[in-house]
């Protein structure tokens, strides 16, 4: 980076990035971030959640963000969907699950049972 127009230049490239993960959608899609969860693939599932809910047009009504551990290491990657008080939490994850999730429960309002914790072990 030479000058300030590269840095506004990468600023405006990051943009819808940044508005996914800092935006007020009705839903909220938190990924497990915690070093168990980047050890077992939880960065590229949190960038594939990014990507499908910007490319699904979904950035008013989705909001992607992370957390820390959220305690079910077992079952790494972890995303849990927030709907006003209702949570689906998905286990085992990966960017293919992910387009899933995002086209099936996120645009289409019907949770994907096969990869919820209550289908971990089955």
């Amino acid at each position: 980076m030479k000058s300030l127009a590269e840095l506004a230049a990468i600023r405006d490239k990051m943009k819808d990035k940044v508005i996914l993960r800092e935006g007020s959608g009705n839903k909220r899609i938190v990924v497990g971030m915690a070093t168990c969860g980047i050890a077992a693939g939880a960065r590229p599932v949190l960038n594939a959640f990014v990507a499908e809910v910007n490319a699904a047009g979904l950035s008013g009504e989705a909001t992607v963000t992370q957390t820390g551990c959220i305690g079910i290491c077992q079952y790494e990657p972890v995303a849990e969907v927030f709907e006003g008080d209702t949570k689906t939490t998905y286990v085992k994850l990966n960017p293919d699950k992910v387009k899933e999730i995002v086209e099936q429960h996120i645009k289409g309002g019907k949770v994907v049972e096969a990869y919820t914790i209550g289908n971990a072990e089955k």
